[in-house]
């Protein structure tokens, strides 16, 4: 059984930074890919960064490339997304996931995700 546990949302201002942890408890022998999702209030949930368990292949959609950057640290087995330049529209609740897919696969779509954390919250004011 794995279990991700998010933290490190927040309010912040327009073109300000947060970083997102996420803590990852169990094995993960098997699974390939770790990554972030967001959900903002009537839309669907979208993959935004993911990388392997190994921590390459880094991937990022469009609407973040520049400004948001993920990384993993093996001693603390945690997942980080470092976000810069934010934008309202960066308001969601942000999600870490498990897949067995690659990462571009697993941001893909929340179908190729295993495992899933509770969710933090971002709300970023213009």
């Amino acid at each position: 059984q794995v279990h991700l546990v998010e933290s490190g949302g927040g309010l912040v201002q327009s073109g300000g930074s947060l970083r997102l942890s996420c803590a990852v408890s169990g094995s993960t022998y098997g699974y390939d890919a770790i990554g972030w999702f967001r959900q903002a209030p009537g839309k669907e949930r979208e993959g935004v960064s993911c990388i392997s368990t190994t921590g390459s292949r880094p991937y990022y959609v469009d609407s973040v490339k520049g400004r948001f950057s993920i990384s993993r640290d093996d001693a603390k087995e945690t997942v980080y997304l470092q976000m810069n330049s934010l934008k309202p529209e960066d308001t969601a609740t942000y999600y870490c996931a498990l897949s067995p897919f690659p990462p571009w696969r697993l941001c893909q779509g929340e179908s190729a995700a295993d495992y899933w954390g509770q969710g933090t919250q971002v709300t970023i004011s213009s």
